[in-house]
């Protein structure tokens, strides 16, 4: 038994080295978000899931969001449509997170001005090749509703 555990050791560490497909360690690049939108009859919901990283500096500042690895914003705008505009509208959003093994995350949003607008933004927790479901539950003046996305990090 003692002369198979080196063997048996070194069959488990090339086995191991076949995995990575001979590929050399790649740099970690932050994905962008890819922002979308949804309409609940007269209410239009702009969305987008962006990894903090993603973020330059000033505008992680705007939100009150600190760059993390580890973290992305959800950002939800609320907007009532009329005709070729968009109006600010207010409204309620609750959103939950949940990974691909079923372990669920509340999103805590809060409402941060931009300009004329209000946005509903709230962090995530995040890690490499994780997957998350969004489901983002929306009500305003012209509709209510709710959207499911799914963002792969």
């Amino acid at each position: 038994m003692r002369r198979a555990a080196p063997l048996l050791l070194s069959l488990v560490l090339l086995s191991l080295s076949a995995c990575s497909g001979q590929q050399a360690p790649r740099v970690v690049t932050p994905s962008q978000g890819h922002a979308s939108q949804a309409d609940f009859g007269a209410l239009r919901v702009y969305y987008n899931l962006l990894p903090t990283l993603a973020m330059n500096e000033s505008v992680a500042r705007s939100y009150g969001v600190q760059r993390d690895a580890g973290q992305a914003l959800l950002v939800v705008a609320l907007r009532q449509r009329n005709g070729a505009e968009d109006q600010p509208v207010d409204g309620t959003v609750t959103a939950t997170a949940t990974d691909l093994s079923g372990r669920q995350q509340q999103v805590v949003l809060r409402t941060v001005k931009t300009g004329a607008y209000t946005d509903h933004v709230g962090s995530v927790q995040i890690s490499d090749h994780d997957t998350l479901r969004f489901a983002v539950q929306v009500a305003a003046a012209g509709g209510t509703g709710t959207l499911r996305f799914e963002r792969g990090f």
